[in-house]
């Protein structure tokens, strides 16, 4: 089997160069919008997702300046309420409290590093603080166990990622304020999984409980065609 030829990533002179650009062709071309978000942001949307450098939120869902509000971390975990007061917790407050967002996703994905730490600890032994994070995933990792499933290392790293999603919208559903929004039907959570390899992206179907198709057949057309034209 042939080598997979590796993806050459940005040197940091490239990226300078790309900010320039950016600052004389892009943001000169498309200055009213971004002088319109100097008065404030107003975004519908947190996106908690893994700090992955194959993962582009904006990028994923074609989102402009100003639609998504992102968190992103190892593994896209969140801790429990009251697991400590870390930047999870204060980002998600401030975008519940002060920004008013009415949806949040949890989006993993496919071939996750953290994930990948969370079934082989052998691999982060010389890692202490990533091996303590990756604590607030470890009911993912439990429930797959308990499964017994019979599958190769990439099925269950993306086995994993999909519980671990489960997982992280319980533990958002720990915060008050996310209970009381949630109780006044002002806040909905969503569960993603990326897919690197395809572009795929599964969203998890709380009546089935099983992840399929974002794009699905049942989908409203109206959204679907909302989804496109972005």
């Amino acid at each position: 089997m042939e080598e997979r030829k590796k993806a050459e990533s940005m040197s940091m002179e490239g990226l300078v160069e790309h900010a320039c650009h950016f600052s004389a062709n892009v943001f000169a071309g498309r200055r009213d919008k971004f002088e319109a978000l100097v008065a404030g942001q107003h975004p519908e949307i947190l996106m908690i997702t893994c700090s992955d450098s194959r993962i582009l939120p904006e990028l994923l869902t074609q989102a402009d300046a100003g639609d998504l509000f992102v968190l992103r971390n190892a593994g896209n975990i969140v801790p429990a309420h009251g697991a400590g007061c870390g930047g999870e917790q204060a980002t998600i407050e401030y975008a519940l409290a002060a920004l008013g967002v009415r949806h949040v996703i949890v989006c993993g994905h496919s071939h996750c590093g953290a994930m990948k730490g969370l079934l082989h600890p052998e691999l982060v032994q010389g890692m202490p603080r990533v091996a303590g994070w990756l604590a607030h995933a470890e009911a993912a990792h439990s429930i797959l166990s308990e499964r017994q499933q019979d599958l190769g290392e990439d099925e269950r790293l993306l086995q994993a990622a999909k519980e671990n999603v489960v997982v992280q919208m319980a533990n958002l559903e720990t915060y008050p304020a996310v209970r009381a929004r949630r109780a006044r039907g002002e806040l909905q959570i969503h569960g993603w999984v990326y897919l690197i390899e395809t572009g795929e992206v599964l969203s998890y179907e709380p009546q089935s409980g099983e992840f399929g198709p974002l794009f699905s057949p049942s989908r409203p057309a109206a959204t679907r065609a909302r989804s496109a034209d972005r």
